[in-house]
């Protein structure tokens, strides 16, 4: 049987997901050597077209607050989603997808930039030149990114990652899966502590039926 799949449904905009990033950060650290750990972009809010409500602004900073107290996250909350703030994650998650198409071995470290660049540092991410600039960071060059970002195949991809999460039956972000030959075992719908998902794991790696 081939190594067990730990899928890892999240978007970078998902404000738990966020809240989720150092216990995943902490489970690749302990488990890459017996998993295959997979990143796949759910797509929070992907084509949304029309700027946020006040209302739907103070709907998600309330939301933020919560995962800043649950899990201590920074959050920049001063000027947060700015008035004309369109809330589409389609860009952020097409970002992901392209560094981890330019260089494998950076996808995660792309999530990662893209959500500290949102909450910690509240730059919008739905820009591509922002997002560019994020890519540079971890080493990718700004004009194959941009070129690599904009096109049919990079849109295409990351719509299969959508595609995936629905037919999966994902409905919320996180959300892990452990994928041991056809079996599908739910660790996770949303946040949970690290020893718990460690202790999920475990049991499962342990008693494969």
């Amino acid at each position: 049987m081939n190594a067990p799949i730990l899928w890892y449904f999240a978007d970078p905009m998902c404000s738990w997901c966020w809240g989720f990033s150092p216990v995943m950060e902490a489970v690749r650290e302990a488990y890459h050597e017996r998993l295959k750990i997979a990143l796949v972009l759910g797509g929070l809010r992907p084509g949304t077209h029309t700027p946020m409500t006040a209302a739907a602004r103070d709907e998600i900073l309330h939301h933020w607050q919560q995962v800043h107290a649950r899990t201590s996250q920074s959050f920049q909350f001063d000027d947060a989603l700015p008035d004309g703030f369109i809330y589409d994650t389609e860009p952020a998650c097409r970002a992901v997808v392209t560094a981890g198409g330019l260089d494998p071995t950076q996808i995660f470290a792309m999530f990662k930039a893209i959500q500290t660049a949102f909450y910690a540092e509240g730059r919008d991410v739905t820009q591509p030149a922002v997002l560019a600039e994020l890519a540079a960071g971890l080493g990718i060059d700004t004009a194959t990114f941009l070129n690599a970002f904009d096109s049919d195949a990079a849109r295409a991809k990351t719509q299969a990652h959508f595609a995936q999460s629905r037919k999966t039956g994902v409905r919320g972000f996180p959300t892990l899966i452990l994928q041991r030959g056809e079996q599908l075992d739910r660790i996770t719908d949303g946040w949970l502590p690290l020893d718990a998902v460690r202790a999920e794991l475990d049991r499962l790696l342990l008693y494969p039926g």
